[in-house]
């Protein structure tokens, strides 16, 4: 099978294996680290066609309802090997500019710390916490939504949609399901046509950059659907990963470990992206295995990060160790996510003002995510405190991560 990357990682597999999906289609799927980049950075010989292709084929009647809400996704942004796409890719950079991300950090710290600041009382109290629903699940949305000056009624509704995109392009779903997912998702394409026509800010810069209106909303559909979602997925992931290193979570505390660096080794070992396609636009070969054109390309992103080339502690939490920051959890080359910055500033800002929540929480629920090629799609994740940890922690205490 092509899915559950998530937990197939190790050093067994091949440098390119040839696997095969669940519809039949043919893959190669490259496992190292050098080979990863190498595809990512040669966009002559591996063109991005079909990073945004329908895993599952959809079947003609779930076409024609997406037809019926008018939705096209043209080449933007990661499926766009065209010569449209600089021009694209600089009008969203500059949405997402390191001064206008840095600007928000106070605003994104004052809401986490509020949020954080809630469930620890729930947690005092003796009640289990979801740092997914009620902490992670919507904040990347809300940065997101300030940076393009989306309207709060289209926000409520594109985190209500993004998951059903995710799941409608790269999950393997019945007929059924495709048909259900293709309302959906047509809906959300709908609310993102007007706001392509009329909206501000991102909007308003690409039709003033002489785009035209499915360009505008194909960029935007991306956007706003992986954007945010991977970020959110991210800090799911991770938070859980931490609960469960105290070492780290000690090292955070005292200073000894940066904050930075937790993030890295985060985007390392529990990346919310863990393939992403490539297709080969002439014959070659990759690490002596015959690529014809054509062929899809899978690039294993989890496994190039624990690659033992890559670092010596491959599955092991190791903030700042050798090799960690040479992840390619955001890509490679001219397609590299454009929002990298942002979802770093994200996470650090989450992972510092929710330290209090994690040191000496117990999981009851561990995150769990559907069969998905190359989204994680985390559903929930509970912690709750003991009853007895040992000694009182004064309240005060615990919101500043003063614990002794």
């Amino acid at each position: 099978m092509l899915f559950r990357n998530w937990e197939r990682v190790d050093d067994r597999w091949p440098p390119v294996a040839r696997v095969t999906d669940h519809v039949g289609a043919d893959h190669l799927l490259v496992t190292r680290h050098a080979l990863v980049r190498q595809v990512l950075t040669d966009p002559d010989t591996y063109r991005p066609d079909n990073a945004l292709d329908a895993v599952t084929p959809i079947p003609v009647a779930a076409l024609r309802i997406l037809a019926s809400y008018g939705f096209r996704l043209p080449p933007t942004l990661a499926n766009n090997g065209t010569s449209s796409h600089p021009a694209i890719r600089a009008a969203v950079a500059e949405v997402l500019h390191p001064t206008r991300v840095t600007a928000q950090v106070d605003w994104l710290t004052a809401l986490v710390r509020d949020r954080v600041a809630a469930l620890d009382a729930a947690l005092a109290a003796g009640r289990p916490v979801d740092l997914y629903a009620d902490l992670a699940a919507d904040l990347p949305l809300l940065v997101l939504a300030r940076l393009v000056q989306l309207p709060p009624a289209a926000t409520a509704t594109v985190k209500r949609f993004a998951r059903a995109a995710l799941e409608l392009f790269w999950a393997p779903v019945d007929a059924d399901r495709q048909i259900e997912l293709a309302h959906t998702v047509g809906r959300f394409h709908t609310v993102l046509r007007d706001f392509a026509v009329t909206g501000d800010g991102l909007a308003a810069t690409l039709r003033a950059g002489g785009q035209p209106p499915d360009t505008v909303v194909g960029a935007l559909f991306f956007l706003l659907v992986a954007g945010q979602e991977t970020t959110s997925q991210f800090l799911t992931l991770l938070l859980h990963r931490l609960v469960g290193e105290p070492t780290v979570l000690a090292g955070l505390r005292d200073g000894s470990v940066r904050v930075d660096d937790v993030v890295e080794e985060g985007l390392r070992l529990v990346p919310p992206i863990v393939t992403w396609r490539r297709r080969a636009a002439v014959d070659t070969t990759l690490a002596d295995v015959p690529v014809p054109a054509g062929a899809s390309v899978v690039l294993w992103l989890a496994a190039a990060g624990r690659d033992p080339a890559l670092v010596s502690g491959t599955d092991q939490f190791v903030p700042g160790q050798r090799g960690s920051r040479r992840h390619l959890a955001f890509g490679a080359g001219a397609h590299r996510c454009v929002g990298a910055q942002l979802a770093r500033m994200e996470t650090a800002v989450v992972v510092e003002q929710a330290l209090p929540l994690l040191v000496g929480a117990d999981v009851v629920r561990a995150p769990w995510s559907p069969d998905n090629l190359s989204f994680r799609m985390p559903d929930a994740l509970l912690i709750r405190r003991p009853a007895t940890t040992g000694g009182s922690v004064d309240r005060a205490d615990r919101l500043t991560g003063r614990i002794s």
